[in-house]
């Protein structure tokens, strides 16, 4: 017996509807009759988001899990596993010797203006003899004044010896200045290497979860994501370190080399007043002036 054509269209109704209403809507979601024909209900609820969820999870409990607890800054450091602690080590490092450098490095502690400025212009008068000028060079202590001992040591000897004397000098100064560049250097090389260690312990974490994981999905996603979000942390702590590591040993390297600089010229001015040519020319110079008289 052919179905009415009323049955019919309801039937054909019926499958339209199925298909044009969302999967979100009540109408998709209750199981039930619909005009005699029945619906089958089986034990996984309607798709979420295009995905199957298992009729014993609730959607309000997916969407709870999904988003997850808010991670403050200690706990993603902390979550960074055991490489943190020796890139934390090195930043506490590097912090404590920068300051020194800050300190140690500035103008007024290598090339005090003042003893400078004095020390060369009583040479250039004449008022200084070689012991006084040693007196005056070892009370003020300072970088400088190393390089400028050294030169009256050698008072009244050739322009070679003084010149030798005080580059001499100024090589142990500058090595003196250069004090502790190289562990801030190391320090930039050694942390991105870290990082990179904590990447490789990270992925190979997330692999083990996987190959490990007895055909639960849920279980193996979140321990690969454990093992990746590790390898980041990690990596970003160890350039997070590094990049002003470098840039710090690059600026004092910069510092360093202009002192150096400054203080092999003042050696320089030290060689041309104190040395037998210059004792010579001077001396020649004022007996000129006292026969002009």
């Amino acid at each position: 017996m052919m179905p009415s054509l009323s049955t019919t269209m309801k039937l054909t109704l019926a499958m339209l509807l199925l298909a044009i209403l969302p999967a979100d809507s009540g109408f998709a979601q209750s199981p039930g009759n619909l005009e005699g024909i029945p619906v089958p209900v089986t034990g996984v609820d309607a798709p979420v988001n295009g995905f199957e969820v298992p009729a014993q999870v609730p959607a309000t409990q997916l969407q709870a899990s999904s988003a997850g607890p808010s991670r403050n800054l200690f706990h993603a450091i902390t979550s960074g596993g055991p490489l943190m602690i020796p890139i934390a080590i090195c930043s506490f490092i590097l912090v404590i010797f920068s300051l020194e450098r800050v300190i140690a490095l500035r103008r007024g502690r290598i090339i005090p203006g003042v003893f400078t400025k004095k020390f060369l212009e009583q040479l250039r008068a004449g008022d200084l003899t070689r012991e006084q000028a040693i007196a005056v060079c070892e009370k003020n202590e300072s970088p400088v004044s190393r390089v400028f001992l050294a030169g009256v040591h050698k008072w009244g000897r050739s322009g070679v010896e003084v010149e030798q004397a005080i580059l001499d000098s100024g090589e142990r100064v500058s090595n003196e200045l250069r004090r502790y560049l190289r562990l801030i250097n190391g320090i930039a090389n050694v942390c991105p290497l870290l990082g990179l260690l904590g990447t490789v312990f990270g992925m190979i974490d997330s692999f083990e979860a996987i190959s490990t994981a007895s055909g639960m999905l849920a279980d193996s996603k979140a321990m690969t994501a454990s093992g990746i979000s590790t390898a980041l942390i990690t990596t970003a702590a160890g350039m997070s370190v590094a990049i002003p590591a470098l840039i710090l040993y690059l600026w004092f390297s910069s510092i360093v080399e202009r002192r150096v600089t400054e203080i092999d010229s003042l050696g320089m001015k030290v060689v041309s007043l104190v040395s037998a040519e210059a004792m010579t020319e001077t001396s020649r110079s004022s007996s000129r002036s006292k026969k002009a008289a």
